[in-house]
Formats: structure tokens, C-alpha cells, sequence
């Protein structure tokens, strides 16, 4: 099944600053989080974030808060009980997620979501743990309970279906 631009909304999970920097590799999960939601931005697809207790653990990155446009505020691990879906844009059944911590918010919140309908996809190279070997088994827990799990690239050149697309070259860019 391909993602489709029309049906998709970009979730990112607590890329908050407090947090990346016990993240594996966390400048990297910033930084492809960072390029996912500028494709969003180029395709017209909605960016909603998280933020895991935001008066303890801050706010999300400013490159991230400045291309939401949306962003809760959370207490469960798991952002459907905070209110995710009833805040996520109606008529958008394809959820691409990415964040942290892999095996803890983000797994937990696309477990949800897939239970309530929603097609999810998770964007393993803009995941990320504080253990590697954390992310690796929730990705694969995830890909067993139906989440697609593929790459910025892969979600990028999907939402455009063609090299004639009139942001084909912004976004090549941006990969590049």
C-alpha cells in the first residue's frame, strides 16, 4: 500500500530538547525529523507533534515547533488518551510517525493508532532511544502489529509519485 499525500498527516513524537540529547544518535533523529516535516510543508500535509510533560522536559526542538501545526501536550506514554486523535486533521487516515523514545511514546501511540483504524507508517531512520537496542526490538514489534516501516526517502519520494512533481526538485534537495 502507498502512502497517499491526500490522507496523510506527518505525526512527530517528543523531539523535545530536553531529551535528544540521551537519545542514540539524537542530532540525526532531529535532523530527519527536521527534513520529513519541510517535505510536509512543501506537499501541503499536516505536522502535528507531541510533547512528553512539557514543563519538565521542555518543548520540542525550535526547527521541529516552527514546522507543527499542532503540537499536544502529554502525560501518558501514549498520546491517544491526551486527546491525538480527536486533535489530528479529519479525513486523514495515513499516519506517518517518527520520534522518540521508539520503544516507549512512539511504539505505544502507533499501537493505538492502528488499533483505531488508522494506517500507520514509521519512519525508522527518523526514530530514536536511548538504546539502540530499544528502537531495533520496537521496530520490529511494530512492523509484526501492522506498522509499515520505511525512510524519510521513501516516505518523501511516495508522497510525490513522480519526478514531475512541482516540488520534485525542492524536495531531492532536501534529501540530497
Amino acid at each position: 500500500m502507498l502512502m497517499k499525500p491526500d490522507q496523510s498527516i506527518l505525526l512527530l513524537v517528543d523531539i523535545q530538547e530536553k531529551l535528544m540529547p540521551a537519545i542514540a544518535y539524537g542530532q540525526d533523529v532531529v535532523d530527519r525529523c527536521t527534513t520529513l516535516a519541510t517535505v510536509a510543508g512543501l506537499l501541503n500535509i499536516p505536522v502535528v507533534a507531541t510533547e512528553q510533560l512539557p514543563e519538565k522536559l521542555g518543548p520540542n526542538v525550535e526547527a521541529i515547533k516552527e514546522l507543527c501545526h499542532h503540537t499536544l501536550a502529554k502525560y501518558h506514554f501514549d498520546a491517544c488518551p491526551d486527546g491525538l486523535v480527536e486533535s489530528l486533521p479529519e479525513g486523514r487516515q495515513h499516519i506517518i510517525i517518527a520520534g522518540c523514545e521508539t520503544h516507549v511514546c512512539m511504539m505505544q501511540t502507533a499501537l493505538s493508532l492502528i488499533d483505531a483504524g488508522y494506517k500507520v507508517w514509521v519512519v525508522a531512520d527518523a526514530t530514536g532511544s536511548r538504546n539502540e537496542f530499544d528502537r531495533d526490538v520496537a521496530l520490529d514489534r511494530l512492523s509484526a502489529s501492522g506498522a509499515r516501516i520505511v525512510t524519510v526517502e521513501m516516505v518523501a519520494f511516495e508522497w510525490m509519485g513522480h519526478c514531475k512533481h512541482p516540488a520534485f526538485r525542492d524536495v531531492q534537495a532536501l534529501i540530497k
